[in-house]
């Protein structure tokens, strides 16, 4: 396998497997805008995998990780050696999930968010001429991080692009930049991730750059799953340790006539139409 940029990573831990094969295998996969993204947004499909032969967790990273902020012992590292860092903490956290693939694409953050960059999207064209995922997981477009919608926008692309019998049958937007708890519940896609709890912060902890660097991910991660899980119903105690929400991107699959800005807004117009009904009961 070959794509545009000179940086680009393709690592198989574990068997290493050839990349194509290791590729066409993945049964679950995430396509993010960052190293440790993936870990934060798509736990419940690594853990659907770990420890399993018949399903097969994928990463992709879509950006070279140069723009991160950065202090304390990483505070004098150049983006090109800050690049090179992240690059490999995010092969060591394939590594510990357990992942079939890792890829890492290395375009630069710019060049991600022109949504006709061509170089962007002939690779995610190349990754899914091979994989045939069950369920993708991605940033979904309610994300405060431009990057992030940027890179959902190019892989909704890709996917409307496939044939209809080779698009997945389940597209997750994620929480990363912003979450997802204002969803009304019935807009709600419950992923639990109490699983493992141990793998889960050991796989956000990897990212020392970042959490050395000033942004306590790690905390942070864990703190949200436990706050959703608590706060996810009133009247009964919590059936689940840890949840992510997320968001049902499906339709924008099925339906490639179907506006993003559309989908978006009514969703939020049926919390905004909740809150105001509930306030009028009480008027």
């Amino acid at each position: 396998m070959k794509f545009s940029q000179p940086a680009a990573d393709i690592f198989v831990p574990g068997d290493a497997l050839p990349p194509p094969a290791a590729l066409a295998r993945t049964t679950h996969l995430c396509i993010a805008a960052h190293q440790d993204d993936i870990e934060i947004m798509a736990y419940h499909g690594i853990a659907e995998c770990f420890d399993r032969t018949d399903r097969w967790f994928g990463g992709v990273v879509v950006t070279n990780g140069s723009g991160s902020p950065r202090t304390g012992a990483f505070a004098g590292f150049t983006d090109e050696q800050m690049q090179a860092v992240r690059r490999g903490e995010q092969r060591k956290a394939a590594t510990l999930g357990s992942y079939g693939i890792q890829l890492q694409l290395a375009h630069p953050s710019a060049a991600v968010k022109n949504p006709a960059d061509a170089a962007v999207q002939a690779d995610l064209a190349a990754i899914f001429a091979v994989a045939t995922p069950e369920v993708v997981y991605l940033h979904q477009p309610a994300d405060k991080h431009d990057t992030h919608v940027a890179v959902f926008t190019h892989v909704l692309q890709a996917l409307r692009a496939l044939p209809p019998a080779r698009r997945p049958k389940r597209v997750l937007g994620c929480e990363v930049w912003r979450d997802l708890d204002w969803l009304c519940d019935a807009d709600k896609v419950l992923l639990d991730v109490s699983a493992r709890p141990e793998l889960a912060a050991a796989l956000v902890a990897v990212f020392e750059s970042q959490i050395g660097g000033g942004k306590r991910y790690d905390l942070a991660t864990a703190g949200r799953r436990l706050a959703n899980a608590t706060f996810h119903t009133s009247h009964a105690t919590d059936q689940c340790q840890a949840i992510t929400w997320a968001m049902d991107l499906t339709p924008l699959v099925l339906d490639p006539a179907l506006a993003v800005a559309d989908y978006t807004q009514a969703l939020i117009q049926r919390f905004a139409a909740d809150v105001a009904g509930r306030l009028a009961k009480f008027g």
